[in-house]
C-alpha cells in the first residue's frame, strides 16, 4: 500500500506543478459559479486525508486543529489567504502524506473503525480509505485544473 501513498504524493506534486505560475491573488480568486478558490481546493486535500485516514476511523489526526478546520469538506474560503498559509499548506501536503507513511508502516491503523462516505463507499481499513483518497484527489486535481483556467482569463 505504500505504493497509494507515493502516488498520492505524485498527484500533489503535479498539483503544485501546475499552479506555481499563478500568483497568491489568483490562488486566492473563487471563480464565477464556485464556493472556494484554488488555494482552498489544494488545503482541502491535506484535510480530507486526516478526516478519511484518521478523523472517521477514530484515530487522532496529524494536522492543527486550525488548519483542519479552514479546509474540510462544507467549509469555504473566509478570509483571503496569506504567504505565510500558502507555504505551511505545500509543506503539510507532504508532510502529512509523510506521517501517513510512517504510521502505515508502524500499524498504526490495526484499530481502524469502518465508516461509509457519503457517496455509499465502505472503508472497511486503511487500504481502502487510501484506494478512496486516488479519486477524492483526482476529483480535486480536475477542480483546479478547471479553475486555473478561469482565473487565467
Amino acid at each position: 500500500m505504500i505504493h497509494l501513498i507515493d502516488n498520492i504524493r505524485k498527484t500533489r506534486t503535479y498539483v503544485l506543478n501546475s499552479v506555481k505560475d499563478l500568483s497568491l491573488e489568483k490562488l486566492n480568486i473563487i471563480p464565477h459559479g464556485f464556493n472556494n478558490n484554488i488555494f482552498w481546493n489544494i488545503g482541502h486535500l491535506v484535510a480530507s486525508q486526516q478526516a478519511i485516514c484518521y478523523i472517521r476511523p477514530g484515530l487522532k489526526p496529524a494536522l492543527p486543529e486550525e488548519t483542519f478546520k479552514k479546509f474540510a469538506a462544507g467549509t469555504k474560503p473566509e478570509a483571503f489567504f496569506q504567504s505565510d498559509e500558502e507555504d505551511e499548506i505545500k509543506k503539510l501536503l507532504f508532510s502529512a502524506l509523510d506521517q501517513l507513511e510512517r504510521d502505515f508502516q508502524q500499524n498504526a491503523f490495526k484499530d481502524f473503525s469502518p465508516w461509509t462516505t457519503r457517496t455509499g463507499l465502505e472503508m472497511a481499513n486503511i487500504n481502502d480509505a487510501l484506494v478512496y483518497m486516488h479519486f477524492h484527489e483526482g476529483l480535486h486535481t480536475g477542480v483546479i485544473s478547471a479553475m486555473k483556467k478561469l482565473v487565467q482569463k
